[in-house]
């Protein structure tokens, strides 16, 4: 018996739901560090290629076989090892004595790696993601940014009977309804650090129309939880255990400082009570929180270059057909550009300024004034 488009999608809205009600009582990070909790890679992963039966394998020789992962190249840092038995990324100290600790402010974390540089660990980042079933759509060495695909967590379709029997032949048939991609900002920290933050960004796909026969894409809310989950999965990577890991989050140090509006430039700057390291890296944070992307970034000049991001139009764009007939038509969002200055050795400020430096008054820039200051408060 074929099954109409429409009862695949209303078997796919069930499985949502049951897989909503499911995580609605992952209420700890233990619940979300079980290993079924997300499954990235069944989403377009090829089968693996087998040699013809009328061809034979050659035998690899010695010299074109690649050396071992862990193995340190070019400039590359060996690991070191830790009085714990590691072998780990960062440089240990009485402080960190893994080489690396959680900060948090509020609900989001970052990781800080002591004593390497944002360059040395930049192709592990990027091998990170590939091996956790995505696709990096922005990957710039220069600016520290990196974000990934939409990709769909397939660990949220139940394993139901018709996909166990059925399901398996057509399984693309199947989706959780929903998408979800990751920003990383990898920045140089104090002292020779590099603090590396995961932002997560999703989509739901939601049924419109009086007879649900027709779907738009709609913004969820970020998951702070599913972000420390990808923060502790790098540690990892880095050499830490499952424990070490989940114990470097729970004693996440807290990095947080007064911030005022500065009513003297008409309530379009901020005042950061902390120096421009901390206030740099805080700023973006708080913008990865809001609907502005950061396209670029200068640290010297101290500007991240920032646009309105609508993430269901660029959803929607990546689908088949909107590949297929996007006409480029769309002009692109208009540019601002946030400015982080120091002040003095604990004070920064931050405003939206012109393309001259000066502070921009109007109502869209202090609109993202606003936004940034909910966000760092």
């Amino acid at each position: 018996m074929k099954r109409s488009a429409l009862s695949l999608h209303a078997t796919r809205m069930a499985a949502l739901a049951l897989a909503l009600v499911t995580l609605a009582g992952c209420d700890t990070l233990n619940d979300w560090f079980a290993s079924d909790r997300v499954n990235y890679k069944g989403a377009g992963t090829a089968p693996p290629l087998n040699v013809p039966s009328d061809l034979q394998a050659q035998q690899t020789q010695q010299k074109y076989v690649a050396p071992p992962a862990n193995l340190a190249l070019g400039g590359a840092p060996t690991r070191v090892a830790t009085s714990a038995g590691n072998s780990v990324e960062g440089v240990p100290s009485a402080q960190d004595p893994l080489g690396m600790h959680i900060e948090r402010d509020g609900d989001h974390r970052w990781l800080v790696v002591d004593g390497r540089t944002p360059e040395q660990l930049w192709p592990q980042i990027e091998d990170f993601w590939q091996e956790n079933g995505f696709a990096l759509k922005s990957d710039t060495p220069n600016t520290g940014i990196m974000s990934t695909d939409w990709a769909e967590n397939r660990a949220n379709i139940p394993d139901d009977w018709f996909r166990k029997s059925i399901g398996k032949l057509v399984d693309f048939a199947y989706s959780s309804g929903t998408r979800d991609s990751f920003r990383t900002l990898v920045s140089h920290g104090p002292d020779g650090a590099t603090d590396i933050s995961i932002t997560h960004s999703a989509m739901e796909e939601m049924l419109t129309g009086q007879d649900k026969t027709s779907s738009r894409w709609v913004e969820r809310p970020r998951n702070p939880v599913l972000e420390a989950l990808f923060l502790a999965k790098l540690m990892q990577k880095f050499g830490l255990t499952d424990a070490q890991s989940k114990q470097l989050l729970t004693d996440a140090r807290p990095a947080t400082a007064p911030v005022t509006v500065d009513m003297a430039a008409g309530g379009a700057t901020l005042d950061l009570q902390e120096s421009f390291d901390s206030a740099w890296l805080r700023v973006g944070l708080a913008l990865d929180r809001t609907n502005f992307a950061v396209d670029n970034r200068d640290r010297q000049k101290g500007i991240y270059y920032v646009r309105y991001s609508d993430a269901a139009q660029e959803l929607k764009k990546e689908g088949l057909f909107g590949k297929l007939f996007s006409g480029g038509s769309n002009k692109p969002a208009p540019e601002f550009l946030v400015n982080v200055r120091p002040k003095g050795d604990a004070l920064t400020q931050v405003a939206v300024v012109d393309a001259n430096g000066q502070v921009d008054t109007s109502s869209d820039a202090q609109h993202i004034v606003s936004l940034l200051h909910a966000q760092l408060n």
